[in-house]
């Protein structure tokens, strides 16, 4: 499903002394199957925005428009429940929201919330694949409390919960807020997973520019409650002026690229770990032929 948002203002508070403006005039769109980054500093709208995605924050008259695939979310008959089956968010430390007795139980609700005509026994079907889809053994956890699984275990049933109806959006923010780093790595490697499968569009919230760089093919870069770049990892980490203006540091990749600059060495690459060390040897090969 395309994402086109046109024109986008939102406020917090109702009277105009105490409104602040959290949006104003965004105008974004995502093509299906992109892996989008949307970027900026605490307090720049970035999860405002998203939050409007899937209708959790309603979009107010004549605060501009939202259209995803064939939803328009200005207009009432728009049906919010299907669109919430086919477009998923999962919220910072995404463990925090479980809250059923059972592992099973927790991961059927999207099912039976979103499409309360699937049969008891396709529902149990949907749980099982979403389980094993994040790696969790079905039988093992079904009848488990939610409670007594690990931190990892705990955001896998979260995720697991969010995919069960095979959304074909994935909205995250901040999803590896508070993981180690091979705990990052597992989680960034089930998103490629699911982006290989059924989910075609991935959109990732989050203020590590690492992240970003290494996985995703566009971004947005948010400041003020408003979009002030938009462009693939390169076009906006190679603008460091620009980016640090909005208060993000770069990726530690761009850093590295700079560095390489003033040492009289052109690296030029994509940003991602892998782009820039087949820019080094290509340099020192080339180097070499000199």
């Amino acid at each position: 499903m395309r994402i086109e948002t046109e024109k986008l203002s939102y406020a917090y508070g109702e009277s105009k002394a105490l409104m602040n403006l959290a949006l104003k005039d965004v105008t974004l769109t995502v093509e299906e199957g992109e892996f989008f980054g949307i970027i900026g500093q605490t307090g720049s709208g970035k999860t405002t925005f998203v939050q409007h995605l899937n209708g959790l924050i309603k979009l107010k008259k004549n605060s501009g428009s939202i259209k995803i695939g064939e939803f328009d979310l200005g207009e009432k008959k728009c049906d919010f429940k299907k669109l919430r089956a086919r477009l998923g968010m999962v919220f910072q430390y995404p463990e925090y929201q479980l809250f059923a007795e059972t592992v099973f139980e927790d991961v059927a609700f999207g099912v039976k919330n979103f499409m309360p005509e699937t049969s008891p026994e396709q529902v149990e079907v949907m749980v099982k694949d979403a389980l094993e889809t994040v790696g969790l053994n079905y039988l093992k956890v079904k009848d488990k409390s939610p409670f007594e699984l690990s931190g990892g275990q705990k955001r896998r049933v979260a995720i697991a919960g969010v995919i069960v109806t095979k959304p074909e959006v994935l909205v995250l923010d901040e999803p590896v807020a508070g993981l180690d780093p091979q705990g990052k790595r597992e989680f960034i490697a089930l998103l490629h997973k699911l982006h290989k499968s059924f989910v075609k569009t991935i959109i990732l919230v989050s203020h590590d520019m690492d992240l970003v760089a290494e996985n995703c093919t566009r971004a947005a870069v948010f400041s003020h409650g408003q979009i002030v770049a938009v462009g693939t990892p390169k076009e906006i980490f190679s603008n460091a002026e620009s980016l640090e203006q909005t208060g993000l540091d770069l990726p530690l990749t761009a850093y590295l690229t700079n560095m390489l600059k003033q040492a009289g060495i052109t690296a030029e690459n994509d940003y991602t770990v892998d782009g820039l060390i087949k820019a080094i040897v290509s340099e020192i090969n080339c180097g070499g032929e000199r």
